[in-house]
């Protein structure tokens, strides 16, 4: 115990980093554990479409939609969330929904507006469409 009360007095910046770094995940555990939004893996996303009807939301842009998207998604870029012209979504609100962007980073941050938006089952999926493609699971590609 000695020589952690040494270390912290010989090396205040490098103690105050990790006490920075301890206190942000706690923070970040804390966070993701009281939201709304649930993170989940492609297995589950396909049993919500299959057993509750799941509308699968594509918050990538057009084009990259274009070149495949999940059967059955639809295409509603963030920038549309975030100016809330989400009024073809209204319908969706008490069903579950999954959103999904490349690699799940762009769809968590709009999963928190539609929760915002008042939608009541928000999910997001671990790892986007890049995880989906891995897994070998069907794509469909738009022609217009």
């Amino acid at each position: 115990m000695q020589e952690y009360i040494e270390f912290f007095q010989e090396h205040h910046m490098l103690s105050l980093a990790w006490i920075g770094l301890f206190i942000a995940l706690i923070f970040s555990v804390i966070k993701s554990g009281m939201s709304k939004v649930k993170n989940i893996p492609h297995q589950d996303a396909i049993l919500l479409m299959n057993k509750e009807e799941a509308k699968v939301i594509d918050v990538r842009a057009k084009e990259e939609f274009k070149k495949g998207h999940i059967v059955g998604a639809v295409n509603v870029p963030l920038a549309d969330i975030k100016n809330n012209q989400i009024a073809s979504l209204e319908k969706y609100k008490a069903r579950p929904i999954i959103l999904v962007c490349n690699a799940g980073m762009t769809s968590s941050q709009a999963a928190q507006l539609m929760v915002k938006h008042g939608f009541e089952n928000v999910n997001n999926l671990k790892g986007g469409m890049g995880d989906w493609q891995a897994a070998n699971l069907p794509v469909k590609k738009s022609k217009r």
